[in-house]
């Protein structure tokens, strides 16, 4: 028997730090540090802590990386600097009794007189109610139809039909605006199809290409029929972008197309609705030239004379050099006034914009 108080006891072997940190060293292998492009990358930030700053490369080093974009943008900067930059150095024109023969540096400086006999021609004035006009039946009836057509094609379920559709609606635009007027000068005009029929049905309608009460809406028709397909094309883009969750879900909840298209696809195109308002009030008081020379003769001046026609004819054709450029830039000065209070309203309705 053994004593009472005495007990069987085995040794056990408590590890101190030191052979802890000992035995750690020598399990662990040791990871060499980093080099190359991993030495260069910044430690992820600590919960809570700052983000590490970033290393920004050279300009050598980033014209190097992105030669092959810098190179495929070289014809586009050409472009614009050539076609847009560069003549707006003849503005200076607005200033001055300019002379063809005697070039910008012969020619004497007059101030601000070309603007205030500008300001003081009736026909000046005229032009510019003419342009307000046409502008405003083509914000009211040409800009929401690309929206109205990309909808309508949006809606359509066979892809193929779809695909077929955007082909023939976008054909018209890639015709000339001499081949679109005399396709509606055979349907509209005096001995055209329309006024053919209504003729021999006794409703005298007459030559709806010569009509100046309609001209605006003959005008925003052409448009219309002219580039409606070709403007679906950024929000048919836009629409291809909104998630499809959001369709089944309106759809499991009951909403029929109609609701879908009002509270799914009009707030998910929104933001490009307001971006292309606001690129359209930068272009309030351009009207289309050429759509408007080529019939202008037909309807006459008091109807069909615009701002960009009024700058043609006393510039190009009169030789009023000054005073048709001081009708330009304050054209342009208006339009870029427009752009910036648009944009304001934008921001302040909660839209992107243009810029920020």
């Amino acid at each position: 028997m053994p004593p009472p108080h005495s007990h069987s006891t085995q040794e056990v072997n408590v590890p101190t730090a030191a052979s802890a940190s000992t035995r750690s060293d020598t399990s662990t292998p040791q990871v060499p540090p980093p080099t190359g492009h991993s030495a260069r990358k910044p430690a992820p930030p600590a919960r809570g802590g700052k983000r590490a700053p970033t290393v920004r490369k050279p300009l050598r080093a980033r014209l190097k990386r992105d030669r092959a974009l810098l190179l495929l943008c070289i014809p586009g900067v050409v472009y614009f600097a050539v076609f847009f930059y560069l003549p707006l150095a003849g503005n200076t024109i607005a200033f001055q009794d300019y002379q063809p023969y005697l070039g910008f540096k012969e020619s004497p400086f007059v101030g601000w007189t070309n603007f205030t006999a500008l300001l003081e021609q009736p026909e000046f004035w005229s032009s510019v109610w003419n342009t307000l006009e046409i502008t405003a039946v083509q914000l009211l009836l040409f800009f929401p139809a690309p929206i109205a057509l990309a909808l309508l094609l949006n809606s359509l379920i066979s892809n193929r039909t779809r695909r077929f559709m955007q082909t023939i609606v976008y054909l018209p635009h890639f015709l000339s605006w001499v081949v679109v007027v005399a396709m509606f000068q055979q349907v509209f005009g005096g001995a055209g199809t329309i006024s053919g029929y209504l003729a021999e049905h006794g409703i005298g309608a007459g030559n709806l290409m010569t009509n100046p009460d309609t001209f605006t809406f003959l005008l925003t028709s052409q448009m219309i029929w002219k580039d409606a397909g070709y403007g679906a094309i950024i929000f048919l883009a836009a629409m291809a972008s909104i998630d499809n969750g959001l369709y089944e879900s309106a759809a499991m909840d009951g909403a029929g197309w109609a609701r879908r298209m009002w509270h799914v696809t009009l707030p998910g195109i929104r933001p490009t609705i307001v971006l292309m308002l606001i690129l359209r009030l930068g272009e309030i008081l351009s009207v289309g030239f050429e759509q408007i020379l080529l019939q202008r003769e037909a309807v006459g001046p008091d109807a069909a004379e615009v701002l960009d026609t009024y700058v043609y004819y006393h510039g190009v054709v009169d030789g009023d050099w000054g005073m048709s450029t001081a009708a330009g830039l304050m054209k342009g000065v208006i339009g870029f006034v427009l752009i910036v209070v648009a944009n304001k309203v934008a921001h302040r309705l909660g839209e992107q914009g243009v810029y920020r």
